[in-house]
């Protein structure tokens, strides 16, 4: 122990320094032996030494400040390199310029390209066009919080990562385009019906690139100016054959086991196993998770005709044109299942062996086009109107035809963005609904068929789409040309293969109203006059063929013809508004030429 005076101080916190004992000369004053000598020893006065001893102490300390100060001086911790380059003892600001200028002197080998490795293939991608990047800001961030003691900051040193970024999304299209088609998708679960046998497809897992993983590889390799090998990871689907077979056997097949019953307040219908097996779907999600449900638009037209005993189905509001304007007549609401927990309710009860029965409510079910909509559409004035002529009277089965599909079109309000579709409006044109045979080109020559004629009814339709600068959607010209059509600009019609559509690509409604005499047949477009005129600009005909003549065996299928020769036109559709040509579109067709059909043998 260290003797600084006979009485001694109290205790405190303050370091003890050990002082090393000195002579110095006797000048009388009170002295003292140094520790360890004897009494009567060499002796030196008691204020000298304890001068010296404090004077020690305060160097000591004025030392461990100075030191400290330096340590913790700056935003970084001293002793902190990033990329090679030293942040310590830096201000984040200057820390943030001097990272810059470290990556600013390597940026020719950041921005060169990349070379990886997927499954064996060897590819480069652009770091730029992928994302990679060092975050600056994020990076002097880390920095400066590294983990640093005060005596770690005096002597020692850390490495910080620099904080890299990447889209990880854009990185995942540049890896599987490199990986082309040799990645091995999962096999997603599916339970499907084949009539009412449930068909299983078993999951099996997938090798495929896993995108978080592929940019932590290529983060680590960028910086690092080495070939990155991306991994390709081992995928399960999320149903496992387990829980598929338990599907099939609690669910799948007793859900077509038996029918179910529907009851509702205006009476039952019942959902037989056909039904139930055409909207039971098993849908798997991207990570292949197996989900049953009802899907309620299948069921009802898996139903069909059975729902009519007790819905109530809604009508849309019409308008015709009357005293030559259009008039509106207002539609009416109707009841219908409430399908909002209908599906539900099935699928609960699909599992059960008995008891399978669910109540269905039926609601109000407001018309889709009401007079106040159909009203506020704009439908105002005449746009376009045109007529084409046949032959044969209303006593001919094909002007019956013409008749009879300008009934069901007539009245056709087609809303602002929506697509008309011929076949999809009228359904099938057979002898159940209203149609007869008359001629029909069938394998490049004229036969009797059920719908003939209807194509002239589709060529006038187009043509007042057309002339009121409508959107052409789908329309096919016929194989020959016969001039009761203009030429290009008209369009044939086949169940279910040939459709005429168009787009109501205006603002406004559009109403289509049809009329017929027993020699005309007429479609006017109502709407609100958007252009100043659409009118037709003719080609010249060219690469004209003549028809050849033909003998075919006499009867009730052969329809003598006269040939009309064959050719290739352009028609130009020119639209103008506010005295301007705002469109100039091109149809173009190639004529065949039609044969000359004679009915009977070649002469001999």
């Amino acid at each position: 122990m260290t003797l600084y005076g006979e009485n001694s101080p109290p205790a405190d916190d303050r370091p003890t320094v050990q002082v090393t004992a000195v002579t110095w000369p006797d000048d009388g004053s009170v002295t003292t032996s140094a520790p360890g000598e004897p009494e009567g020893g060499p002796s030196r006065p008691r204020r000298v030494r304890m001068l010296l001893a404090a004077g020690v102490t305060g160097g000591v300390l004025a030392a461990v400040a100075g030191a400290g100060a330096w340590a913790y001086a700056g935003d970084v911790p001293r002793g902190t390199t990033v990329l090679g380059t030293e942040l310590g003892g830096r201000s984040r600001a200057d820390a943030d310029r001097e990272l810059r200028a470290e990556l600013d002197r390597r940026a020719a080998a950041l921005a060169g390209p990349l070379k990886i490795t997927i499954d064996g293939r060897i590819a480069e991608i652009n770091p730029a066009e992928v994302g990679l990047a060092v975050d600056v800001p994020a990076t002097v961030a880390a920095a400066a919080a590294a983990d640093a003691h005060a005596v770690s900051r005096l002597v020692g040193s850390r490495t910080v990562d620099p904080v890299v970024t990447v889209d990880v999304d854009r990185l995942d299209d540049a890896l599987r385009k490199v990986l082309g088609n040799q990645a091995q998708g999962m096999t997603m679960p599916a339970i499907t019906y084949q009539g009412t046998t449930p068909k299983v497809v078993q999951p099996k897992p997938g090798l495929s690139l896993e995108p978080q993983r592929s940019a932590e590889v290529v983060r680590a390799g960028w910086l690092a100016g080495t070939p990155v090998t991306v991994p390709l990871v081992e995928s399960h689907p999320a149903t496992t054959p387990e829980e598929l077979d338990r599907l099939v056997t609690e669910l799948a097949k007793p859900a077509v086991a038996k029918p179910v019953t529907l009851r509702t307040d205006k009476g039952s219908v019942q959902v037989p196993p056909a039904a139930i097996a055409k909207s039971l779907r098993f849908t798997a999600d991207k990570a292949g998770k197996l989900t049953p449900s009802v899907d309620v638009k299948r069921l009802r037209a898996a139903l069909g005709d059975g729902l009519a005993a007790i819905e109530a189905p809604p009508k849309n509001a019409t308008m015709a044109i009357a005293g030559g304007r259009p008039t509106t007549k207002d539609g009416q609401p109707g009841q219908q299942l409430d399908t909002t927990t209908l599906g539900r309710d099935l699928l609960a009860v699909l599992p059960k062996a008995d008891g399978r029965e669910v109540t269905g409510e039926l609601k109000p079910t407001p018309p889709e086009l009401t007079a106040e909509k159909l009203a506020g559409l704009g439908i105002k004035e005449r746009v376009s109107t045109f007529t084409t002529r046949f032959t044969g009277g209303m006593a001919s089965s094909r002007s019956q035809n013409i008749a009879t599909i300008a009934k069901q079109v007539d009245g056709t309000v087609v809303l602002p963005g929506k697509t008309f579709s011929l076949n999809g409006h009228t359904g099938e044109r057979g002898y159940a609904q209203g149609y007869r045979d008359a001629p029909v080109i069938l394998g490049g020559k004229l036969v009797p068929g059920v719908g003939g004629g209807t194509s002239q009814f589709t060529t006038t339709l187009f043509n007042a789409t057309y002339y009121a600068g409508l959107e052409d959607v789908e329309h096919k010209p016929h194989s020959y040309w016969f001039d009761r059509y203009p030429a290009v600009i008209e369009s044939t019609i086949f169940w279910p293969d040939l459709d005429f559509k168009f787009r109501n690509n205006t603002e406004y409604g559009v109403l289509i109203d049809t009329s017929y005499t027993s020699s005309t047949i007429t479609v006017s477009i109502w709407s609100t006059k958007i252009y100043d005129s659409v009118k037709t600009e003719y080609g010249p005909r060219r690469n004209i063929t003549t028809p050849k003549l033909i003998h075919l065996e006499p009867g009730a299928s052969c329809i003598a013809t006269n040939g009309i020769n064959g050719f290739t036109q352009d028609a130009f559709r020119v639209i103008k508004k506010d005295g301007a040509v705002v469109k100039r579109e091109k149809f173009t067709w190639r004529y065949d030429a039609e044969p000359r059909y004679v009915c009977g043998p070649k002469p001999s």
